[in-house]
């Protein structure tokens, strides 16, 4: 009888082992947002560096860490926000250059697995400077959101057109400032010399910022620190809705135009 029960025990064990190897892992929700927390360090430059620049011995950086995403993904989006990939400086040459004054970042969107940021950094050697790199991203994959992505291919010459438009009004619009506030004849030649290159193609899509109301397309003229002061905005503004027959709808964007 001992035997018996002890068999049946053994029978019984082998079938839930089998049951439990055979039950699907399960995977790891996509999450919806992520979870950021804001570092902030501050920079003490060499000796060196603080005697030549005696105004300059500190520069402040504040920077994501990013948590609660799927592993891979993680690993991912926190390799995007290595200092060296984003402005193309390491933390540590940061400290030994006496450029930099301050490095921080805004987040624009995080929700519905998207991360919307952008970095800023300023600093100044032979004049003050400021430099923005934005970053949309996918949070299912943890990778950069493309144009290509996020919009149907056969309708991207006309959506560049459509922001184009607006580039050219914002253009026009500096002019006729610059005219009704009697600047300089030589200040309104220069900017309307300047903007004749200017217009926005389909290269320029990839770069653009979304909000719970719709995508902001960003511009940047590239203009000298000399007359950044003509230098247009650079960011035209489209609803969902206004955007609905070029977004594709099995695209990231695609959930906001059902």
């Amino acid at each position: 009888m001992k035997r018996r029960i002890l068999s049946f025990v053994a029978f019984a064990f082998t079938l839930v082992s089998v049951h439990a190897a055979q039950r699907p892992t399960p995977s790891i929700p996509t999450a919806e947002r992520a979870i950021i927390q804001r570092r902030r360090i501050v920079l003490t430059r060499p000796p060196a560096i603080a005697k030549q620049f005696p105004n300059k011995k500190q520069a402040v950086v504040s920077y994501p860490v990013v948590s609660g995403l799927d592993p891979a993904v993680q690993r991912r989006v926190r390799s995007l926000f290595e200092f060296k990939n984003i402005f193309d400086y390491s933390l540590q040459e940061y400290r030994e250059d006496s450029w930099l004054e301050e490095f921080d970042y805004v987040v624009n969107y995080n929700a519905n697995s998207l991360l919307d940021i952008t970095f800023h950094q300023t600093g100044s050697g032979a004049y003050p400077d400021d430099q923005s790199k934005h970053l949309l991203i996918n949070l299912k994959d943890g990778r950069v959101v493309k144009a290509a992505d996020a919009f149907d291919a056969t309708k991207q010459s006309d959506l560049a057109a459509k922001i184009n438009t607006k580039l050219q009004a914002e253009l026009k619009d500096i002019l006729k400032s610059l005219r009704e506030s009697k600047s300089d004849p030589e200040d309104v030649r220069i900017a309307s010399e300047a903007q004749e290159p200017l217009q926005y193609k389909i290269e320029d899509l990839d770069n653009f910022s979304i909000s719970s109301k719709g995508v902001t397309f960003l511009y940047d003229a590239g203009y000298p620190h000399a007359i950044q002061a003509f230098e247009p905005v650079g960011r035209y503004f489209f609803s969902f809705a206004e955007l609905k027959g070029f977004i594709k709808p099995d695209g990231p964007l695609g959930q906001f135009i059902r």
